[in-house]
This record gives structure tokens, sequence and C-alpha cells, in this order.
């Protein structure tokens, strides 16, 4: 049985890539000797990680490492989230020990950071489809963390190590569709070294959908870039006043939100466990999301197909690849007057109830374990020696 090494940086508040991990290491130990390497953003050491977050290379993240792989002996090794306390020192070691890897990019958020200069970060636009920062005027140095120059200097040094390790460095990198294969193969990176593996989700549970639910349900990142506002807006423009919309999660934005929707109709609830933001997409008549970014596989609107669950969302990035070619409640991006028309559609139960069958189908055979197994497996042989 083959050894796979998994590495994660876990982010600050658990969102939908930590979630990804999570559902890809319970497929793959089913099928392989699974061995995971979990890095967490805290400061533990205030020298070390600032050495680390200017060389980088964060030497405890190296060492520990180096000892998993002394006592695992993987035959390859898997890579999420690298940024900033596993570092990119991790691929030295690989490296060093002759281990075969594969490298998965969940967002486009590598992009943002290649560059000192703001017009090279926005393409003469004012807002980043990538990460959702939106420039700001006469800005000249590309300021990725508006609180701090150093921090933005020192992240841009760590994106041009990071492009350039994805266009030089002996490995496959996974991606989660066909669009974000296309993306990568036009800034440069060769094709062959692309491979599409999008992230499994269990669609084994016998909910039964509720169209006449008294609920819709938006999880995720309290924050401009996720449309939140114009959501919210369109929502109460429709005036259905029956139907809720429930907010789920945290984010710069969520006071803000609350001391201006909070309402009968606009329920805000915060952060919840995993499990339980599941629970409220199963009772859901319908999850939603009006994102202004490119998007790759949404695990809200993936959680919501496979419990049988209708999803209203913009046609951005890759989303569709998870949908049918015909699906009747995705809109136009930024087109909130569609949105609107979405919206009203949710008072049809017999559309609610087909839409959500052909979701439920459709993702059962998209993400299917064998069909994903018999993939990762081509993805191993042709990447071991």
């Amino acid at each position: 049985m083959k050894k796979v090494l998994i590495i994660h940086t876990r982010y600050r508040l658990f969102g939908g890539e930590d979630a990804a991990v999570e559902n890809e290491i319970n497929l793959i130990e089913r099928h392989y000797e699974v061995k995971t390497v979990y890095f967490t953003n805290s400061i533990s050491n205030y020298f070390y990680d600032f050495l680390a977050f200017i060389t980088n290379e964060n030497k405890s993240s190296m060492k520990k490492l180096q000892q998993e792989i002394d006592n695992f002996k993987p035959d390859v090794a898997y890579v999420h989230n690298s940024w900033f306390k596993a570092s990119l020192g991790i691929f030295t070691i690989l490296k060093r020990n002759n281990i075969r890897t594969l490298l998965k990019l969940h967002n486009f958020r590598y992009r943002c950071s290649q560059t000192y200069m703001a017009n090279g970060h926005f393409k003469n636009s004012n807002f980043c489809p990538a990460c959702g920062l939106e420039k700001r005027k006469l800005s000249i140095f590309n300021k990725y963390y508006r609180d701090s120059y150093f921090k933005s200097i020192f992240l841009v040094r760590y994106g041009k190590k990071y492009a350039k390790l994805l266009r030089n460095y002996n490995l496959k990198i996974l991606v989660l569709t066909f669009f974000h294969k296309e993306n990568l193969s036009l800034s440069g990176i060769n094709e062959t070294k692309i491979k599409i593996f999008p992230n499994y989700l269990s669609g084994d549970n016998d909910s039964k959908y509720d169209p006449t639910s008294k609920y819709l349900t938006y999880a995720g990142r309290i924050s401009k870039e996720k449309g939140l506002y114009e959501l919210i807006e369109a929502f109460l423009e429709v005036n259905n006043d029956e139907l809720i919309l429930k907010i789920i999660g945290d984010g710069p934005e969520l006071a803000n939100l609350k001391n201006n929707y909070d309402s009968k109709n606009v329920v805000f609830l915060g952060e919840m466990k995993n499990k339980e933001v599941i629970n409220e997409i199963r009772n859901s008549r319908a999850v939603i999301t009006a994102t202004k970014l490119l998007e790759g596989q949404p695990t809200l609107l993936c959680e919501a197909s496979v419990n049988g669950i209708p999803s209203i969302f913009p046609k951005s990035g890759g989303i569709g690849e998870f949908f049918t070619d015909d699906y009747k409640l995705s809109f136009k991006q930024f087109d909130y007057r569609e949105l609107k028309e979405k919206l009203v559609l949710l008072n049809n139960s017999d559309l609610l109830e087909e839409i959500g069958r052909d979701n439920k189908r459709y993702i059962k055979e998209y993400l299917d374990e064998k069909k994903l197994i018999a993939e990762f497996e081509e993805i191993i042989v042709n990447n071991v020696r």
C-alpha cells in the first residue's frame, strides 16, 4: 500500500479549504496509508517566526517535516496550504529527500502576490477577482495587507518564489476545475504538470428535501468580496415575508451588516461548527451566494447538492462545472436584477424539487469515490518513480 504524506497549514478561522482537506483525507486514507502534518498560523516564538517570515523558510516546520519523513517514509507528499507557517522551506525538504510531490491549488490568490506594483496586481481594474481587494486611489505599491507595508513586502517575496516553484519545481499541480487548468496554462505553466482533481464530499445521506422550508442559507466569510451587501439588498427587495435569510460565518463586515440588516427576515448566526452548518444547509429551501470572486469549488454549494438542496450562485470561475449545463438558478455575476429573478423562483416548489434531485444526482456522479480514487491513483503512478 502506497504511503501518502499530507501537509496543510490550517487557517485561523476554519473555512472551506480546511473542510475540503479534511474530507479528502477521509477519502484517501480509505485506500492508502496516510500521515498528516498540520501547521497552524499562530505565533509561538516571535523571533523565529519573524525570521521565517522574511526568509520564507521556517526551520521549526522544516525540522518537523523531516522527522515525519524519517518515521513515515512516504512514497508521495501531497501539499495544500503552505502560507505561512509551513513556509516554502518544506519544498526544500521534500526535494532533499527525493519525495515526489503533489500541490493542490484551492483558489486563485497566489496570483495577487507576484508583484510589488499595484498595477501588476489589479491589471487596469479597481477590483481583484482573485482576492477581493479594492485598489486605492493613487496607490503604487501592492499593499496586500492594508495595515502593514512590512507584511505586504514579505508576502510578495513569498509570492514570487511560489510562482517560480509552480513553474520550475518537479511536481504535479492539482486544480479543482477545467477553468483553473486553462487559467494556469495561459500563465505559462506547462499543461502536462496540471491535473484536475476536485474536492471530495460524501454523498451518503438520506435527508429529505423540503421545498417549503422557511429559510435560505449563506455560509462563509463575512466580507465585501462575498457580495453580501448586494445579496441582502436583493433579498429584501424581493419582499418575500415568509422567507428568512440565515447568514453563517465571521469576518470583517459582520458587525456592520448586523447593524444595518439584522431583522426578522435577515438573521446572523455567527461562526458555527461544521456539523451545525451542514444541518442548517440540509433544512434550507436553498443556499445562496453572490460572490464577486473567481471561485473554484465552493464548499457551501457542493454540500447543498450532496443533500439535494438547490443553490443560487453567480456564473464565476469554475462554479458551473459542478452543476448541469442548463442550470436554472445561476445568474450573471454582478447582475443583481437577475439575482432577484432567481430569488422569485424560490416560490416554485415543483421546480425546486426537480433542481434538488438533479443536483444530488450530478454531484454524486461527479464526485464519485471510485472515480476520484482511480484518478488519484493515476496521478500517483505517473508521479512516483
